[in-house]
């Protein structure tokens, strides 16, 4: 008996030709009707695809990277030196997280450039230009938690200076409105743990880097994706 022809093979993929594309996430990129200029590569460049791709190159290698890490002042600049001159393929694996951050920075902002560029910000898109602009921060905001925790001297003084940046915010910096005594409910106060960037800065930012940044970039991602293709069911722009 095929696999294919079991109950358990068809409640996961659904039977019948349109049921089993249209439930299939595997197959069913796109939404039912779309415009044929829009499967061209060169309308999209595939940025976004290429953006997702990175993402999760990074969060694999991420993992990765987590076995051989411990988020202790005394031990993240060893842990990090251990990457790269003990722990066989460390390097490779801390380069492969690197450049995939860097290149989901670089993609994330040429994939903003073309969307304005081609006008596709405009109704009845404008709320999934909105959630695309909240994913760029969210990239942003993962990379500047994650140039932390090498804990060496270029990463403690550019969160140093990146933090005391946040202090003059309004509102919720040191000198506004939900601040008290000294700044201490400040923002800057609030993501360090304390007055200086030590160790609850450090173990901050790695919950904040490997658990609920990632965790709630991806279901803004989602809810982008499922914006697209619902959009593109819609007759306007790109």
């Amino acid at each position: 008996m095929k696999i294919s022809k079991t109950n358990t093979w068809k409640s996961i993929f659904r039977s019948g030709k349109r049921a089993g594309k249209a439930y299939n996430v595997l197959l069913h990129l796109h939404p039912r009707s779309i415009e044929k200029k829009q499967l061209k590569f060169t309308t999209t460049f595939c940025m976004g695809g290429l953006t997702f791709l990175m993402f999760l190159v990074t969060v694999v290698s991420g993992v990765l990277l987590m076995f051989f890490y411990v988020p202790e002042i005394g031990r993240a600049y060893r842990d990090m030196k251990d990457l790269e001159y003990v722990i066989f393929l460390g390097r490779f694996m801390r380069n492969i997280h690197r450049w995939s951050a860097h290149a989901m920075i670089v993609f994330v902002v040429l994939h903003m450039v073309r969307v304005f560029y081609q006008k596709v910000y405009r109704p009845p898109k404008e709320f999934n230009w909105v959630i695309g602009v909240i994913c760029l921060i969210l990239t942003f905001a993962l990379s500047f938690t994650g140039y932390l925790l090498p804990w060496d001297q270029l990463s403690f003084w550019a969160i140093t200076v990146g933090t005391n940046m946040l202090s003059y915010m309004p509102v919720i910096g040191a000198k506004g409105p939900l601040s008290i005594v000294d700044g201490a409910s400040d923002v800057r106060f609030f993501i360090l743990g304390g007055y200086s960037v030590g160790q609850n800065a450090l173990l901050r930012f790695y919950v904040l880097h490997v658990l609920a940044l990632p965790l709630i970039l991806m279901g803004f991602m989602l809810f982008h994706f499922w914006r697209v293709r619902k959009d593109n069911q819609v007759k306007g722009p790109l």
